[in-house]
């Protein structure tokens, strides 16, 4: 038998290219929809073979943080893929502060609360 987290439990989410490598996983053609994406500092990948399948995603949660002064990833990034996500139906939530290329404590309470409402307790026998 093969345990694990459900794919419709799991919340995806990294930071810089962690972030980047979440948008390939959580939102590549044939994948089954997460319960959520977090990306801190990243992009939507744009390379040869791959496309974000946005199509059956609606509603699909999305928290996005980028710093405005990150010299790493300018934050152009985190607000086109904000715009490109919103266009596409998918509930985003975009933070932006005054942070480099790094998470800044101003938004933890907010990432908090966004994971808790992606995946609410289980019911009983819900494993």
């Amino acid at each position: 038998e093969t345990r694990g987290i459900p794919w419709h439990r799991a919340v995806i989410g990294g930071f810089s290219m962690g972030a980047v490598m979440s948008y390939a996983v959580a939102l590549g053609e044939g994948r089954p929809s997460p319960a959520a994406i977090v990306a801190l500092s990243g992009f939507i990948p744009t390379v040869d073979g791959w496309r974000a399948e946005l199509e059956g995603r609606k509603g699909l949660p999305v928290l996005i943080h980028h710093g405005r002064d990150d010299p790493i990833m300018e934050v152009g990034f985190g607000r086109a893929a904000s715009e490109t996500l919103k266009r596409g139906g998918l509930d985003v939530t975009y933070l932006e502060t005054d942070a480099g290329h790094w998470v800044p404590p101003e938004p933890l309470p907010r990432l908090a609360e966004f994971v808790a409402r992606a995946i609410p307790a289980p019911a009983v026998g819900d494993g």
